[in-house]
């Protein structure tokens, strides 16, 4: 398997929306929500004129060219969201490339890009329920500092 993990190229960002419906944690026995949840105030941070903030920061996942994962983080106020200046990040594969061990790769680069940047923390919100992501993230060194009737916030520092 030829895979590579780079920066997104800003004319390359609406791939994100993309992404972020697959991003949607879906249960087991769920299913998944309409599309046009993404139009939603809520999910419309993680979009909306992503790449105009020099804190906007991509990375894809690439199998011989075309993009099969991407994880993104910027300064927003989000489900992550728990210090001003810090940014929260949002990670998907496509559900066929999930269970590979690619999400860490994936994970792993946007942390080095979020460090090469200058930025010493990151944060994510996840599912109760997500136990793979949880775990994905637990390993990487996240830390749940927070948690809601759905979610865990988590943190990472990466200096």
């Amino acid at each position: 398997m030829n895979i590579k993990i780079n920066r997104l190229e800003t004319g390359e960002c609406a791939v994100l929306r993309q992404f972020l419906y697959h991003a949607i944690f879906v249960p087991k026995d769920g299913r998944p929500p309409d599309p046009a949840v993404l139009d939603t105030p809520e999910l419309q941070v993680y979009l909306d004129g992503f790449g105009s903030s020099p804190d906007d920061i991509a990375v894809a996942l690439r199998q011989n060219g075309d993009i099969i994962g991407a994880a993104w983080a910027r300064v927003m106020d989000d489900y992550g969201h728990l210090y001003d200046g810090v940014p929260s990040l949002a990670i998907s594969l496509l559900p066929e490339y999930r269970g590979m061990g690619l999400g860490k790769r994936l994970l792993s680069g946007l942390l080095d890009e979020l460090r090469k940047t200058g930025h010493s923390m990151v944060t994510l919100a996840v599912q109760k329920e997500n136990y793979a992501a949880y775990g994905l993230y637990t390993r990487l060194g996240f830390k749940t500092v927070g948690e809601n009737d759905e979610e865990y916030l988590m943190l990472k520092d990466i200096i």
